[in-house]
């Protein structure tokens, strides 16, 4: 049992991880919206994954969401599967949800998402003025590989080795 998982295995709140459908693709912009939403003023413009083609990342398999016991998607991942690694491209909470282990489950869930396809790293970026996420990241084994200023974006790149 960890701290996400109640004695029966299932997820605290009963937060269920599936693959989105285009069905789901309002909640996946709604939740995003909500988890980035704090961060315009911060970083001055609207961060990225908020200007993402949801319906097209859906469409194309990289969404995965996590419900809860009702069906509502409270969280969610967008991955994409690249020779050499798995990039996580946003993983994104409800705010109502954060402090839940829910983000924990997602990164959980991408990591052994890589093991299945095989594939030995993880690599994702965050804003740089995104600072609560040099923190979390470095928590769940992530390293730091370099800042890189990316058009009008300045990003920290981290990467995860994975072990069988």
């Amino acid at each position: 049992m960890t701290d996400e998982t109640t004695a029966s295995g299932a997820p605290r709140g009963g937060a269920r991880i599936r693959p989105a459908t285009a069905a789901d693709v309002p909640a996946v912009k709604a939740v995003t919206d909500a988890a980035y939403h704090h961060y315009i003023e911060r970083i001055g413009r609207v961060p990225a994954p908020m200007e993402s083609d949801h319906a097209g990342n859906v469409a194309a398999g990289r969404v995965h969401v996590a419900a809860d016991a009702a069906g509502t998607v409270v969280g969610l991942v967008v991955v994409h599967a690249y020779e050499d690694h798995l990039y996580l491209d946003n993983i994104a909470v409800r705010p109502d949800a954060k402090g839940t282990g829910l983000g924990r489950l997602l990164l959980e869930f991408v990591e052994d998402h890589a093991r299945a396809l095989g594939l030995p790293e993880i690599r994702l970026y965050t804003n740089a003025m995104m600072w609560e996420n040099q923190k979390i990241y470095p928590r769940f084994g992530y390293e730091f590989v370099e800042r890189r200023v990316e058009g009008v974006y300045d990003r920290f790149h981290y990467r995860k080795r994975l072990t069988a």
